[in-house]
């Protein structure tokens, strides 16, 4: 218990104080102030016995320190998952998870949206700056304005700051047994009940995980070390395509590339992957050095990924000497028809292009199309051919149709800048692959140029079977 107090930080603390608020006393939380003092609270309660740390195991697994179970714990997030799967097991309450869903879930402007719409309802000392959803949450439930039998409020507030935030509740809710429904206004004259009143019309199951049901999929392999190559190939100057004809004269350098390969490298190095890195290739170069990738023998290794950092359009990737190379055709050079040794096993692209002509948008924000004309792609089938139609790749692409995509001289791609910070963040959490993209997607999408013209929305394609975790431990 000490070796994995010592690994919690604050953020985390205040979640498992909020997830134990069900099994003890509100005024004995408060007075925690270390994981030791929530341990000794459980200690006292009878949750946490020398021979039965289930509950303890649930709670890290809630939290997603997967790192903590296994290091600590000598368990695995699949058998925590089949543990909650028995009946009676989970002891977090299933309206209590859904609520600590909906704090991992809010952004910073939709809290500070919160705290607006809350104003007349909570003290303004409770809404502070520092202020969580959490505690936001556990004010709402100390004053009843929101309980497992009272979730009116809090689905007025979702409706007029992001209906999905109350979608996710009921989802949950119906997806683990649990159909519960509020009772209408005009239900509530014939049922008697108060609005906003749960009614159960379905025995309660025993909740598992609620994210989705990929959550019950089997996972990829990610045991191997090294768990496999991670191949970026980084273009940056483009001046041989500028010499070569007369169409691509516009095609600049991609300045601030550097700092998305520098970004990747240092990410996929703690993720367990062999980093290697080819600068500067002409679109001849780019096909000898799949080649070689694809030639090489991962018989030892569960995994590939290839980071493409260049300028493009409408399926393509420009070499440095401005001459085109189809997304597909490296794609399928890692079928298992053409790449053994990979078969079965995830092979991961994430291209960052554009798939349109570019719209230029100053100095200090680029696009990478390398194009002077401001149209942009409409063909929204190009992306999905891009990808293989056999099992186990994913496709993640920086733009879609009808978005450019934007570069930054000094602090890289939003996209490139958004999948690492995501991938360093969630990993050590044991989310999937699925869930960051969808959060990336998320954080991308929410970002315009500097006047405020364009923006990018980022898409994934995939053909994957099972759940994909990179592995940190």
């Amino acid at each position: 218990l000490l070796a994995v107090s010592d690994e919690l930080d604050g953020a985390e603390l205040a979640a498992l104080k909020f997830l134990c608020r069900d099994h003890v006393p509100w005024r004995r939380l408060e007075a925690v102030r270390t994981p030791h003092d929530l341990f000794e609270a459980l200690q006292e309660k009878g949750l946490l016995e020398p021979g039965d740390l289930a509950f303890l195991r649930e709670l890290l697994y809630r939290v997603g320190r997967i790192d903590l179970l296994v290091a600590h714990l000598g368990s695995s997030r699949e058998q925590v998952e089949r543990e909650l799967r028995a009946p009676g097991r989970a002891r977090v309450p299933l309206f209590r998870y859904l609520l600590f869903q909906l704090y991992e879930d809010v952004t910073e402007d939709e809290l500070m949206y919160f705290k607006l719409l809350l104003g007349n309802k909570l003290p303004k000392s409770k809404l502070t700056h520092e202020t969580t959803m959490l505690d936001i949450l556990t004010e709402m439930e100390k004053k009843g304005l929101v309980g497992k039998d009272n979730l009116s409020m809090l689905k007025s507030l979702c409706e007029k700051i992001n209906i999905s935030l109350w979608n996710r509740i009921e989802d949950g809710l119906k997806l683990f047994g649990q159909e519960e429904m509020l009772i209408t206004e005009e239900q509530r004259g014939s049922t008697g009940y108060p609005e906003g009143h749960l009614v159960s019309s379905v025995a309660p199951g025993p909740p598992g995980s609620f994210n989705d049901t990929s959550q019950l999929l089997e996972a990829y392999k990610m045991t191997s070390r090294p768990c496999g190559v991670c191949l970026i190939l980084n273009n940056h100057n483009f001046a041989k395509a500028r010499k070569g004809a007369l169409e691509h004269k516009h095609m600049k350098d991609r300045n601030g590339t550097d700092v998305d390969a520098a970004a990747l490298r240092n990410v996929f190095s703690k993720l367990h992957f062999t980093v290697e890195e080819c600068r500067d290739l002409t679109a001849e170069e780019i096909r000898e050095t799949v080649n070689i990738f694809r030639s090489a023998d991962h018989e030892d290794k569960d995994c590939f990924v290839c980071c493409i950092l260049s300028h493009g359009k409408k399926g393509i990737i420009y070499g440095v000497d401005g001459q085109e190379v189809p997304i597909r055709e490296l794609t399928t050079s890692f079928t298992a028809q053409n790449c053994n040794s990979l078969a079965g096993k995830p092979k991961v692209f994430f291209i960052q292009a554009c798939q349109g002509d570019a719209f230029h948008q100053g100095v200090t924000i680029e696009t990478d199309s390398g194009e002077q004309d401001s149209s942009v792609e409409r063909d929204a089938r190009l992306q999905l051919e891009c990808i293989p139609a056999e099992a186990d790749f994913l496709l993640g692409m920086a733009t879609l149709q009808d978005y450019v995509s934007y570069r930054s001289p000094k602090e890289g791609t939003w996209y490139i800048q958004a999948l690492c910070q995501h991938l360093e963040y969630s990993c050590p959490r044991g989310e999937d692959i699925l869930t960051i993209l969808t959060a990336v997607n998320q954080e991308v999408s929410r970002k315009t140029c500097e006047r405020g013209t364009k923006k990018q929305m980022p898409q994934p394609s995939f053909t994957l079977r099972k759940r994909l975790i990179f592995p940190v431990n």
